[in-house]
């Protein structure tokens, strides 16, 4: 019903505006017992065979909502009652900022593909904090960035200050150094500033009673000689494992208007696909599955999903193909997991 009654109608809107009235139904029509009663019964599946242990976390099923979609942790409840086994919140920074001005999100419909240059765009991490605290059943990941206005020397500092502000709140956490629309973040992916963060955030990590699975985030466009600085870096500073990837800026045999597609931003969806899949499998391959893996990037069908988790991913999520499939896309790959199991 999604992809041929909704979805037409939500496609004819602008895509930031649809994504606020979309939150907005949610919350509001959960609020409602028989109305979530129903959401979970139509979408939710639950089964032993499903759950998934990865970096000391039970995951009660592999199929995790990424990073930026939920940026507030506002509606964390309501999208885990659609199925999903964990949600990712952020990309949260300590203060709160705008990102950049609108228009600043765009579908590429002719290659199932979104284009964004949100640049973390958030309330700040104290007020998320203030939502995370009703939390009591929902695994819950939390992806820290800086602000833009703070410069790369300082980053180490604002990545500190999340890490302090959530600890108690995340289940894990996500080092988030690849988003392409904060200015020059990229850079910090390079080896000396990323073991450096990386470390300092290790460190703070020991001195709590207990420890939190801190995870990498990378991009899909660091060569191979990156891709085994990562290894390195993740060995070195014994991090629980990588998220792989975050969006493109490549642009490569897109088949939508040229004026969508000479957008600046991170290019997310369809064309990611393939590109993810073979981040994955190197970094699998090359470490010898030295450490786990959550795959995302171009995951539309559950064949998707499964050719990451043979890739040598732990963990999958969802964003693009969350929007273009609804959430019968996470029921589908559950099935399909099952189905395998048996």
């Amino acid at each position: 019903m999604y992809k041929q009654l909704i979805r037409p109608i939500l496609f004819k809107f602008d895509p930031e505006k649809i994504h606020h009235f979309t939150f907005s139904f949610l919350k509001t029509s959960q609020k409602l017992p028989f109305v979530k009663s129903i959401v979970k019964s139509r979408f939710e599946v639950s089964d032993p065979a499903l759950e998934r242990e990865v970096f000391g976390l039970k995951f009660k099923n592999p199929v995790g909502l990424a990073a930026g979609f939920d940026k507030d942790a506002k509606l964390y409840k309501e999208l885990s009652s659609l199925g999903f086994g964990f949600i990712e919140i952020g990309t949260l920074t300590p203060k709160p900022q705008p990102g950049n001005p609108p228009k600043r999100l765009f579908r590429l419909k002719a290659d199932q593909a979104i284009i964004n240059r949100m640049g973390f765009n958030n309330g700040g991490v104290l007020e998320a904090v203030e939502r995370l605290k009703k939390n009591t059943d929902v695994l819950i990941g939390g992806n820290i960035g800086k602000n833009k206005v703070t410069p790369n020397e300082e980053a180490v500092e604002d990545y500190k200050i999340c890490f302090d502000a959530l600890f108690d709140y995340v289940d894990y956490f996500v080092v988030n150094v690849s988003s392409p629309n904060t200015p020059n973040l990229r850079a910090l992916q390079d080896k000396e500033p990323l073991t450096q963060l990386l470390q300092t955030l290790m460190d703070k990590n020991a001195e709590k009673p207990t420890q939190k699975p801190i995870l990498l985030k990378i991009a899909p466009d660091l060569t191979d000689s990156q891709l085994l600085d990562i290894i390195d870096i993740v060995t070195e500073t014994n991090i629980a494992g990588v998220i792989a990837t975050n969006t493109t800026i490549g642009r490569d045999n897109l088949q939508s208007d040229a004026d969508l597609v000479k957008e600046t931003g991170g290019l997310s969806g369809k064309p990611l696909t393939k590109r993810s899949t073979e981040v994955i499998r190197f970094l699998a391959e090359k470490s010898n599955k030295a450490f786990p893996i959550i795959g995302v990037g171009g995951i539309h069908t559950a064949e998707d999903a499964l050719e990451k988790l043979d890739a040598g991913a732990d963990l999958v999520q969802l964003y693009t193909g969350f929007i273009y499939e609804g959430p019968q896309l996470i029921k589908d790959i559950n099935q399909a997991l099952l189905k395998r199991a048996r």
